[in-house]
């Protein structure tokens, strides 16, 4: 009876508090920081049970290794949730009535929650180790991303765009396995030429044509983008921009990397 008790008490607390509508966007921040520090934690312990060379990496190699396992659940998670909410569901189908701009539910608020809490954690983490997790440009991105996704969660408007785009995440764990390898001293396998590719043909579609995609649907549908409010209309004209231009200049080094490799291996 006690436990039946404490049960309901817990489900009325979770329903009445922590998914009520106004509150759903600062708990899930929330949640998303607190998975963030578990999956940074686990990645430890498990790299260091079944990863032998992991006790020998420096301090900062470690903790980039931790912090890549963190960004690559994170990537699994909101790609999937991408896809799900962009493809699966009608939410942002073209079929129902009213702006495309102004629809979302408290599934796709609580997601980008989950996913502004990583971008907060991974960005203090840049600052902290600076620039061992990466320099400016990973600073742009990460600050330009936070921005569009609170924004986007908080108002409501935009949140297919900011789905299309965090679609892209899903090349960040073929980058984090390069680096994984890299380190572990397999450069010259089979699994890292393989893993190259991957990265080559996945950043295409993800990153540049996706994009383009992108561009071609705010075009088509211009005149609902306009109805946003102004801060969210430039974010939607400004942000896809500026991250096409950096997946474009990253795009011709991976580009360079798989000719090298490629030149290598033939």
């Amino acid at each position: 009876m006690a436990m039946t008790a404490y049960t309901n008490q817990a489900q009325a607390m979770m329903r009445d508090y922590l998914l009520a509508d106004p509150l759903v966007p600062y708990t899930s921040v929330l949640i998303g920081v607190i998975l963030c520090k578990m999956t940074y934690d686990l990645t430890r312990i498990l790299s260091s049970f079944y990863f032998k060379g992991y006790s020998s990496l420096t301090k900062i190699q470690r903790v980039e290794w931790n912090n890549r396992g963190m960004s690559s659940a994170h990537a699994i998670f909101i790609t999937a949730i991408s896809l799900y909410l962009v493809v699966t569901t009608d939410l942002f189908s073209d079929r129902l009535k009213g702006p495309i701009t102004f629809r979302s539910s408290i599934i796709s608020t609580s997601a980008l929650g989950v996913s502004v809490g990583y971008f907060i954690t991974d960005l203090a983490m840049i600052f902290w180790a600076y620039p061992s997790l990466g320099g400016m440009e990973y600073v742009l991105h990460h600050t330009l991303s936070l921005v569009a996704i609170a924004y986007t969660m908080l108002s409501g408007e935009g949140q297919f765009y900011t789905y299309m785009i965090l679609i892209s995440e899903t090349t960040t764990p073929e980058i984090n396995m390069r680096w994984f390898l890299d380190t572990a001293g397999l450069k010259k396998s089979s699994a890292y030429l393989v893993n190259g590719i991957m990265i080559f043909v996945v950043w295409l579609v993800a990153r540049i044509f996706l994009f383009l995609y992108v561009f071609y649907h705010i075009y088509l549908h211009y005149s609902q983008v306009m109805q946003m409010h102004l801060f969210g209309y430039y974010l939607v004209l400004t942000v896809p921009s500026v991250l096409f231009v950096m997946n474009a200049v990253w795009f011709s080094k991976i580009l360079k990397g798989v000719k090298k490799t490629l030149s290598k291996w033939s």
